[in-house]
Order: structure tokens, then C-alpha cells, then sequence
């Protein structure tokens, strides 16, 4: 039987462990898509408590502790911080299988020193422990005890990039932070408050947006100025594929209709975000910039809560729409103009990874210049890590993989990578086991090497 988080946790053949304890374990972390507070990181804050660090913004852990019966005012609301800890540390020897249990002892491991599993028996002595910790633990030397080497932090094209700067002169932080262009809030031409959004992207670029085609003028301008604040990664989410052929005429006239708040029918919708996916993605490529589009989120599906908490307090789930057919179009299209960029494509439903596999090598125009993403939210588990690593070596080279990202809120999520370090290590030393490859230490540990830092840094030119 396997020691509880032992020193060769998931790591099942002696491959496995030479390639994670030789070349894995002591990597860099180039982590190229985040939720972090850059004005977090540039303030150094300083937690008032474990519940904050841990509770404060993770909607993976007020899932849990809903779906265990604590009411609102324990989960988001105005209980203190104790109590919501007692309540997560009653759930927690029950989250049997779940990655919150495993990630949750990791980070107890990882930054507080503490090898106690959590429960109502040791909860009062993990709280003072953690908490004495948090006095000298800021959010920098959360970052730095895990050997960033890199961040992409996730900003709205209206941002001043003023943190960004600030840290940029801070000489007394050494991680290189980029900011990630990330214009969705462009793309809600259906949602309440578009009209409001314009209207700021209008201040910002200082003249009237009119027109589409002056839309695209003022995030073309945004994007410049990210670009020179060492921008390299642009970020798109929806809940499907977006696309039409029509024209940005077409796109002209939905754009209108929406400023006026008229309802937009479904093929309208295809419109004007295709025809922006399309203008985007040949601006990325003339500025050298990478594109990430996360499909298949279906959001803020508690309409009640969300009215009084929010988005991302976790209401959304896993969409079935189908994305292949639009997004071999949209590809296509800026692939014959030769504008399509560097792509990263991630898919919230593990059923989409074949026809997304199977679709960007076809349109490859450089080594490694299309990516099925990592396992994402709702399956950057144990098992969702696994099959998306299998989908993806059986229809391409897995060599080429850009890895893992912590796409987190939370300072101490960086343990996921040495999570995803550890599945990866043993994936493929269990093809060496199971004879399905020889046992080439040193081709497996360049590859190893490749997909935890290499290739992310050349994907991203950084």
C-alpha cells in the first residue's frame, strides 16, 4: 500500500519516479494562464487567514460546501473565518476521490509545513499553525517558494496595465509577469451592460464607437498597448463556437442592433462574434501574439444566486454543445489569409478532444503552432489529466504539448503542477512498463523537460 502523499505519490514504475524526481520536480513554473490579482502580487499581500487564502475566491471549494449542506452565509457570506473553516474541515475526510482532497493536503504540505490530514480533530491546530505561518507567507513568497519563472495574468482590454508597470520597475521582485489580452467582455453584445461596456472602451481610446468597424479600431489600439507591456497571449471564453461567413457589413448591422439593446437571433450572434474571432485572430498574428479559446462553459446557470453573488461563484457546468464544424471554418478562414496565429484550443467537454485532435493538425504552420489545452477546470483531475494526455498522444506528438497552467484565482494553486508533473512522469513511464515504449531515459526526460517548461516558453516567445 502507497504512503499518503509519500515522495513518490502517483508515480507507479521506476520510470515514472526517475523521470519526475530527475528532470520534473525541480522545473521552473512558466505559468502562462492565471486568475491571479496583479494588484495582489504588487501590493505583497498578506492573508488575515488561512479561510481567506483558501476560501476566499475558490468556487471549486463553495461547490463542496453547498453541496454538503452550509448555507450561504458559511460558503460566501458574512459568517467568520473560523467557522467556515470548521465546516470545510468537516467535509474534508469525506471528499474521497475528489482533487480538493489531494491538492488541500498538498498545500498544507507545500507552504505551512503540515502533514496532519485535515479534520474536526486537527482543525484547530491547522488554523493556528497556517495562520501563524500567514504572518511572514505573502502572496510573492507564495509565488516564489514554487520557482515561477513566469505569469500570465488574465485583463480586460479597458486595464491601464498600471500594476504591470509598477512591478515592472519594483526591483525587489524578479518574476517576469506579463499581462494576457483578454476581450470577452467585447464578445457579450448579447448580454445586459454592452452598451455601458462601449462606452468605457470609449473613454479609454478617447473617441465614439459607432460602428464595427471602429470597434475593431479601438481593441486593434488595446491590443498594441498590451503588446508593449510584453503582451504575448491573447484569452477568448465562450460557451460554444461562434461563426458565419458573413461579412463585417453583416457584423456592422448586429452591432448597431445591439448598442440599441434589440434582441439578437442565434445566427446574428454567429455573426458578429465570428466576424471579431476572425479580426482578432488576424491582429494576434500580425503582433506576434498567441490565442487561447476556451469552449464549452455553460455559465451562471443559478440565475437566483447569480443575481445576488455574481459570476464565477460557482453556478457554471459542462455545456454539450458541438464545436467542430465552426471552429474547422473559422481556422480555415484565417489559415487561407494566412493570419492565423499560434492556437491553443481547450474544451470544457472531454468529448470534444478527438475532433479537436484531429482538426489542428491539419492547419499546423510551425512546430507545435496548434494545441489541444490541458485539462481544464472540471477535469484537470486525476482521471480528466490522464484521458486528455491519451486523446492527445494518439493523434499527435505529445512532445510538442505546452503542459500545464494553473488558470487559478488562488496563491497556493500552484501545487497543481506538480500534480500535473507527477500524472504526467507516470503516464509515461507506464508505456515503458507495459512495453509500448523502450526505456529511453534520455529522450523521456527531454521530453518531460519540453512539455513541464520548453515549449511553453517557445509557444508564448518568452
Amino acid at each position: 500500500m502507497a504512503t499518503f502523499l509519500g515522495k513518490d505519490f502517483l508515480l507507479k514504475t521506476p520510470v515514472s519516479k526517475v523521470l519526475y524526481h530527475e528532470y520534473a520536480k525541480n522545473l521552473p513554473i512558466f505559468d502562462f494562464h492565471c486568475h491571479l490579482s496583479l494588484k495582489e502580487i504588487y501590493e505583497d499581500h498578506r492573508f488575515s487567514s488561512i479561510t481567506e487564502a483558501w476560501l476566499g475566491g475558490d468556487h471549486y471549494k463553495w461547490r463542496l460546501l453547498r453541496e454538503f449542506g452550509i448555507p450561504e452565509c458559511g460558503v460566501t457570506g458574512v459568517s467568520d473565518d473560523y467557522q467556515k473553516f470548521l465546516s470545510f474541515a468537516k467535509l474534508m475526510p469525506l471528499l474521497i476521490g475528489n482533487p480538493i482532497y489531494e491538492w488541500t493536503h498538498m498545500e498544507l504540505r507545500k507552504y505551512f509545513g503540515i502533514e496532519e490530514t485535515l479534520s474536526m480533530d486537527t482543525a484547530k491546530k491547522i488554523y493556528d499553525k497556517a495562520n501563524s505561518v500567514l504572518k511572514t507567507l505573502t502572496a510573492r513568497k507564495m509565488i516564489e517558494l514554487n520557482n515561477v519563472t513566469a505569469i500570465f495574468t488574465t485583463d480586460d482590454p479597458l486595464d491601464d496595465l498600471r500594476y504591470h508597470e509598477l512591478l515592472l520597475n519594483d526591483s525587489s521582485f524578479h518574476i517576469n509577469v506579463f499581462p494576457c489580452f483578454r476581450p470577452d467582455k467585447a464578445f457579450g453584445i448579447e448580454k445586459e451592460g454592452f452598451k455601458d461596456y462601449i462606452s468605457l472602451l470609449e473613454k479609454t481610446v478617447s473617441y465614439k464607437i459607432t460602428s464595427f468597424e471602429l470597434l475593431e479600431k479601438a481593441l486593434d489600439e488595446r491590443l498594441y498597448y498590451f503588446a508593449l507591456h510584453g503582451c504575448s497571449a491573447s484569452d477568448q471564453a465562450f460557451d460554444k463556437v461562434y461563426y458565419n461567413r458573413k461579412t463585417d457589413e453583416d457584423a456592422d448591422v448586429v452591432f448597431k442592433k445591439g448598442l440599441q439593446g434589440e434582441t439578437l437571433s442565434l445566427d446574428e450572434l454567429d455573426t458578429y462574434k465570428g466576424r471579431l474571432l476572425v479580426h482578432l485572430g488576424k491582429s494576434y498574428k500580425k503582433m506576434n501574439i498567441s490565442q487561447q479559446y476556451h469552449f464549452g462553459a455553460i455559465r451562471n446557470n443559478n440565475s437566483l444566486l447569480y443575481e445576488s453573488l455574481g459570476p464565477d461563484t460557482g453556478f457554471d457546468s459542462v455545456s454539450d454543445s458541438n464545436i467542430a464544424v465552426k471552429l474547422s471554418s473559422l481556422l480555415d478562414e484565417l489559415n487561407s489569409s494566412s493570419s492565423l496565429p499560434r492556437t491553443i484550443i481547450y474544451a470544457l467537454n472531454p468529448k470534444d478532444y478527438p475532433s479537436i485532435v484531429s482538426l489542428i493538425n491539419c492547419f499546423q504552420f510551425e512546430k507545435g503552432s496548434l494545441q489541444l489545452g490541458a485539462a481544464w477546470w472540471f477535469n484537470d483531475h486525476h482521471d480528466g489529466i490522464v484521458e486528455q494526455l491519451k486523446v492527445l498522444s494518439a493523434g499527435c506528438m505529445i512532445s510538442e504539448f505546452v503542459g500545464m497552467l494553473t488558470d487559478s484565482r488562488s496563491f497556493l494553486s500552484y501545487s497543481r503542477h506538480d500534480y500535473f508533473r507527477r500524472i504526467f512522469c507516470n503516464y509515461l513511464g507506464e508505456l515503458v512498463e507495459e512495453g509500448r515504449y523502450p526505456e529511453d531515459i534520455d529522450t523521456l526526460g527531454k521530453l518531460v523537460t519540453d512539455v513541464c517548461l520548453n515549449n511553453a516558453k517557445r509557444f508564448f516567445r518568452k
